[in-house]
């Protein structure tokens, strides 16, 4: 069935869930080191958890900072990808984002994600750079 749904993280059990979900995508499976994945902004974002039949499937942050929501950790897990999830999550933190007036939004896409990135209107700039071991370039989105 694949019926998709994004919670706004506000228990103990989601949040642990949604780092279940970052530990298994960016540490096992793209070798980040665990130390780089969790920082102090976990503490301050606004955490999403998507779930296909109610299963925990992608997972991703908003923090909110002066001028940008930064949307950050967008990480779906392998066997839900394809499936609207990516897209689902970025659209709730944005909803979360224009909530608390919020009309800029700024990412750091991994450079193989960023054609996801502009179907949904973000834009490239400046140039690539080295995240983690990952090349990245930053991107935005502005809502008119």
């Amino acid at each position: 069935m694949n019926r998709v749904r994004v919670i706004s993280v506000t228990t103990e059990a989601e949040r642990q869930a949604a780092y279940q979900i970052r530990r298994l995508v960016f540490h096992e499976e793209q070798k980040i080191p665990i130390e780089e994945e969790f920082d102090s902004d976990d503490g301050r974002a606004r955490h999403a958890l998507a779930l296909v039949d109610d299963k925990a499937a992608g997972t991703g942050r908003l923090v909110l900072l002066p001028g940008a929501g930064k949307i950050g950790r967008m990480a779906v897990l392998a066997e839900f990808r394809r499936l609207g999830v990516g897209r689902a999550l970025i659209e709730h933190l944005m909803a979360c984002g224009i909530e608390s007036g919020q009309h800029f939004f700024v990412l750091h896409a991994q450079v193989q994600a960023i054609p996801f990135y502009e179907s949904i209107g973000f834009q490239a700039l400046g140039d690539q750079f080295d995240e983690a071991g990952i090349p990245h370039r930053k991107m935005s989105y502005h809502r008119r």
